[in-house]
């Protein structure tokens, strides 16, 4: 990376704090340049601290960053919570008379925001003052944020248009006439990419799911898995598709379980609480072998927990759940092209194996959002796996459809309701071929032993990515939105003449063993970051590769994401002190 900039705005929830942020992300990134955006905000609707913050770089991130530059602050709070993310030549835009600690590395300025605003025509525009000062500070102008107000308040008539970019104006005047500090944006781009896209992780995977052929969504709304319902809301419609918004979450489970049992691609999307309450339908999709997709857009637990905050806490759930045993594919996805990537195979790989698939997603990667390539649409294949066509059923004889015939590789061929001949029984009591409840012990065991070979024959990618040589003398393991933090933590590493390589899991079941063993096996010592406080990952690689003496966690639980700084932290502790701890 060879510039980058950190902003950030902070307030009380409901001050306007995620329109002001949206606003100058959006104008960076019609700018060319790459922008990532996090919301840390409160669960509730006004009051508590809030902040939205926007890194922008001359290159593709993944991750919000450690450092910032620029911090505007409508509230002493802000002030106090922020202060020691800011370097060394950091400015603050505080409005009115907030205080500054005793900490000269950062300038700090007061700047009238409200009352500029009244000026403007309503104090509501505060947020567009800073905007207007944040301009003066990076050598921008209003009117290269015109075009991104002009869209957002065009409905509201070009009157609000008119004042709110006097009020950008205002605030780039007062700068200019009372403060010097400047700061340098990257390295404005040759010329800008129309192809590149500002998306979300829950809006990826819900093109994805679009794309996949999904027509129906089932859902309790639930932060933060909303935002995958909204954007289905929009576009399922237009394609013949429908979103129910259900009573609870076990009436959309089984809403979207008996749509895929007719032949319709369905799927839920919940976070963790809801997730809890879908497991007997989860062990319903097991038993009578219908695929099922569910989103876990995961969150702080247990219980509602910090339902605003991110974590990595259900990916036991997520292997385990439910009750009794039956195959089922759990998906990690590493980046936003992966969301919309794996949304698609999720739907595949559940009518290929006529399994449940979990995408395993969170809060960081599913609410956050960056500039990144068009999402690959020609990769795009809809395969559903052993499902019958009418032609194919020509020679039943009514009543002697085998729904559940043990086969070789545990996949039995599967009708929808309607077909002539493909009539059959679906329960979710253990059953004979033809789908008849019974309890012989031969049968049961016959039927048993089918659904667990579904997977021994897995075809599906193994969702390793790595990056540098098995033989290191420390890799870093992490699965999911992680990706991008333990990338730039590496590279940090490496920067100090450390001997660093990063192995990433996209896919956790079923566990990729072959695929991780070399560099499990080659390394000097294994450091597994998540996002939770037992370590559950590394659970994992302990139950299926062993060498539990390599093994060390850099565990974040708190409900902020992971900083670079805590896992270069972590990594020298680990390469200085030979025993895992």
């Amino acid at each position: 990376m060879s510039h980058q900039l950190g902003w950030k705005v902070g307030g009380e929830q409901g001050a306007g704090i995620d329109s002001t942020g949206e606003i100058f992300a959006w104008t960076m990134h019609r700018l060319g340049y790459y922008v990532f955006a996090y919301r840390h905000f409160m669960s509730r609707i006004k009051g508590g601290h809030t902040n939205y913050k926007i890194r922008v770089a001359d290159a593709e991130i993944t991750h919000h960053g450690d450092d910032l530059h620029i911090l505007v602050a409508f509230d002493q709070e802000t002030v106090n919570v922020n202060w020691n993310e800011l370097v060394d030549g950091g400015i603050v835009i505080a409005d009115g008379s907030l205080k500054a600690p005793d900490d000269a590395r950062v300038q700090f300025c007061n700047i009238p925001l409200t009352g500029l605003a009244k000026e403007a025509g309503s104090a509501i525009m505060k947020n567009m003052v800073a905007v207007g000062v944040t301009a003066a500070i990076v050598g921008l102008t209003p009117e290269h944020f015109l075009p991104v107000i002009e869209e957002r308040f065009a409905k509201k008539g070009q009157d609000v248009v008119d004042s709110n970019l006097s009020a950008v104006r205002k605030g780039f005047a007062h700068y200019n006439e009372h403060f010097a500090g400047h700061l340098a944006l990257p390295d404005a781009p040759e010329s800008v990419d129309p192809n590149h896209l500002y998306i979300s992780g829950n809006e990826a995977v819900a093109l994805g799911a679009l794309a996949a052929g999904c027509r129906v969504l089932a859902q309790y709304p639930i932060t933060p898995a909303t935002e995958v319902m909204y954007s289905l809301v929009k576009y399922l419609p237009e394609y013949g598709g429908v979103v129910i918004q259900a009573e609870d979450e076990i009436a959309a489970v089984n809403m979207a379980l008996g749509a895929n049992y007719a032949g319709t691609r369905s799927m839920t999307c919940t976070s963790g609480p809801g997730f809890s309450l879908m497991m007997e339908a989860l062990g319903l999709s097991g038993m009578s072998e219908t695929p099922l997709v569910i989103v876990d857009v995961q969150r702080s637990g247990p219980s509602t927990g910090l339902p605003t905050k991110t974590e990595q806490s259900d990916l036991y759930e997520a292997l385990y759940g439910s009750h009794g045993e039956f195959p089922r594919i759990v998906l990690a996805p590493t980046s936003v092209q992966e969301c919309f990537s794996y949304a698609v195979l999720a739907f595949n790989l559940a009518e290929r194996y006529q399994c449940p698939v979990i995408l395993a997603s969170d809060l960081y990667m599913g609410m956050s959002k960056g500039s990144t390539d068009l999402l690959d649409t020609t990769a795009v294949s809809i395969e559903r796996g052993k499902l019958l066509a009418d032609a194919d059923l020509a020679g039943v004889t009514r009543g002697e459809f085998r729904r559940y015939a043990v086969t070789d590789d545990g996949v039995s061929p599967r009708a929808i309701p309607g077909q002539k001949g493909g009539r059959f029984i679906a329960l979710g009591n253990e059953h004979d071929e033809l789908g008849f409840e019974m309890e012989d012990q031969t049968m049961r065991n016959l039927q048993m032993d089918k659904r667990a070979r579904k997977l021994t024959g897995y075809t599906g990618p193994n969702g390793v990515t790595a990056v540098g040589p098995a033989s290191s003398a420390l890799t870093l393991v992490g699965f999911g939105s992680t990706k991008g933090v333990i990338a730039e933590a590496r590279e940090a590493l490496l920067a100090e003449g450390l001997q660093v390589s990063h192995v990433q899991l996209g896919v956790l079941a079923p566990f990729p063993e072959d695929a991780l063993k070399p560099y499990v096996e080659g390394a000097g010592r294994l450091l597994v970051v998540e996002v939770n406080s037992r370590g559950q990952l590394a659970d994992q690689l302990r139950l299926h590769l062993g060498h539990h003496e390599k093994l060390d966690s850099c565990l974040k639980y708190d409900g902020d994401p992971l900083l670079i700084a805590d896992i270069v932290k972590r990594a020298k502790e680990v390469l200085s002190v030979g025993s895992p701890s």
